[in-house]
């Protein structure tokens, strides 16, 4: 028989419950609240007369690249897998207690430093693997970008991209999406976006993480005034917020906006509504949980073993 109580959730547990459920209970009311006046504001005869003028084509240069070649498929499911672990593990590492295993690069082979390497948190080695994966995947991402004319469809070039980009808010906002055809060109707001994470939200992430990294913080000591390591910290976890939801909103609306055209454009590479693109966007699904299953603490473990020292420490008993 059990204990009188036993089965009663902790206080703690049921006050996060009862947060979590207030925050999506407002959420869904501010999300229809939000709707019901973009609809209200669509019926006014001068915003139809916007809409109407800028209806959400942002205008490209003559010599833009219509459709998406090979490599930008390839980087596209590359940056995926990435952000999905560098998120996950700094996630983890945000979320996480006292660590108790501890990781030191060994200071031998091609990597050497006058300075002695700093010992780190396993959890901190295994976001640094993962950011590591993601910046040079965006490193090549933007060098084939800025080489092969594809940066003409996200790189505001036109003063125009912005009533564009204000008139194509307020149709999704509506739910009356816009009708523009990804193949040729993205509408404003698309490409605002785009080249908002592309150059602004990807580096900000990256060089913040860099200020943040405990080989780079104490050497950097005279940014203090200008960032200090707590302004540095808030910044780049809302930076990190801002692509989870980026990402989150850009899923939704790809599958709500004509799906199988929308995965052919970037799985299949082809502008019709046959399931190729489908079947092969389920497949890097698969893959990833794969993945996702395959990198379990032990691999993680050996894997940092393979290239520096361990170190294991009792946790701290709870008082």
């Amino acid at each position: 028989m059990s204990a009188p109580g036993a089965d009663r959730p902790e206080p703690a547990t049921v006050r996060r419950g009862s947060r979590v459920a207030v925050a999506v209970g407002a959420a869904v009311v501010l999300a229809v609240a939000v709707v019901l006046a973009a609809r209200g504001l669509r019926a006014l005869p001068a915003v139809q007369a916007f809409v109407a003028r800028y209806p959400g084509e942002a205008p490209l240069p003559a010599d833009a690249p219509v459709g998406f070649p090979a490599w930008l498929a390839v980087q596209h499911a590359l940056n995926a897998l990435f952000l999905l672990f560098t998120v996950r593990s700094g996630w983890r590492l945000h979320r996480a207690g006292r660590p108790t295993t501890f990781w030191t690069r060994r200071n031998t082979g091609l990597v050497r430093t006058r300075n002695p390497p700093v010992r780190i948190a396993l959890d901190l080695w295994s976001h640094y693997v993962a950011d590591t994966l993601w910046v040079l995947n965006g490193v090549v991402f933007l060098v084939l970008l800025l080489t092969t004319g594809q940066w003409l469809r996200i790189v505001p070039t036109s003063p125009a991209i912005v009533p564009a980009a204000l008139s194509t808010a307020l149709q999704y906002v509506s739910l009356d999406w816009p009708t523009t055809d990804g193949w040729v060109d993205y509408n404003g707001l698309q490409a605002l976006s785009y080249f908002s994470v592309v150059f602004v939200a990807g580096p900000l992430v990256t060089l913040t993480g860099l200020r943040l990294a405990p080989g780079f913080a104490a050497r950097l000591r005279f940014l203090d005034r200008v960032l200090p390591l707590r302004a540095t910290r808030a910044l780049h976890l809302w930076t990190m917020v801002f692509l989870v939801v980026f990402t989150a909103g850009h899923v939704l609306l790809v599958l709500a906006t004509g799906a199988l055209r929308n995965l052919n454009h970037l799985y299949a590479l082809r502008d019709d509504t046959s399931p190729v693109g489908l079947l092969v966007f389920l497949g890097t699904l698969v893959v990833t949980a794969l993945v996702v299953l395959a990198v379990r603490p032990g691999l993680v473990q050996r894997s940092a073993a393979r290239t520096g020292d361990l170190l294991e420490r009792p946790a701290r008993p709870r008082r």
